[in-house]
């Protein structure tokens, strides 16, 4: 597996081939918001299915679901659901991914490749988890909240993400807008990003000009990062 035009092998009951890094768009609500950050080069959207100012039906899900290129990854949002909500919706909706916070990240070891645990670290040790998730797709690092469960749009560490990196596969979430991507990128080195706040004008209301920014700033620099590519855990170690 190689980040740039990389193949997802078993995801979804088969094999999706994707045009590029995984940079993904969280939040989408709208079916106008979903193209937009298909052509502007994100290679995956998510639909929040828990409370949240961007939870979204999944009648509506899976008609947005439906009409974006078969190239994307959905992704499902879940917190605090039960597996038997999670598989219904996640086939109702041919998610590909599902991302687990709450008490849903126990639910990612049955899910497998399938799944994304969230992780909210303010401590070294709080990384420790990282091996649990061994076999997963990878694991997303957000920026910890006292009260919220993620989408604080706030960065958090990114030494401690850094460090991550080096560790596992990791998804890069919290505080990322077009104008501080690039640098989130060089310095922790994920394997992926995740972006909700930074490219809106309201919860769940996506800006395409932002959207455009976003992904060509998060492209050109994973492109510069596979020049370097040290550091990165490989396919053999995960």
């Amino acid at each position: 597996m190689v980040v740039a035009g990389f193949l997802l092998k078993d995801v979804c009951g088969g094999t999706s081939a994707l045009s590029g890094p995984f940079i993904k768009a969280c939040g989408i609500t709208r079916l106008e918001d979903g193209l937009t950050a298909c052509a502007a080069g994100f290679t995956a959207v998510g639909f929040v299915f828990a409370s949240s100012p961007r939870q979204i039906d999944p009648d509506l899900a899976r008609f947005v679901s439906s009409r974006l290129p078969q190239s994307v990854m959905r992704v499902g949002v879940f917190l605090d659901q039960e597996e038997d909500e999670v598989r219904e919706i996640a086939a109702f909706c041919s998610l590909d991914l599902v991302q687990l916070h709450g008490r849903s990240v126990h639910l990612a070891t049955r899910f497998g490749g399938r799944a994304i645990p969230s992780l909210r670290p303010r401590t070294p040790e709080d990384l420790e988890p990282l091996h649990e998730y061994r076999g997963t797709f990878a694991v997303l690092l957000d920026t910890w909240d006292p009260e919220l469960p993620g989408g604080t749009g706030r960065t958090g560490d990114w030494d401690l993400a850094a460090d991550a990196s080096r560790k596992a596969r990791i998804i890069l979430a919290g505080g990322l807008d077009p104008g501080n991507v690039a640098q989130a990128i060089a310095r922790v080195r994920p394997f992926g990003v995740d972006v909700s706040s930074g490219v809106e004008s309201s919860p769940g209301i996506k800006k395409a000009h932002l959207l455009r920014a976003f992904a060509q700033e998060a492209r050109k620099a994973f492109t510069a990062e596979l020049e370097n590519p040290a550091g990165r855990p490989s396919q053999e170690d995960l």
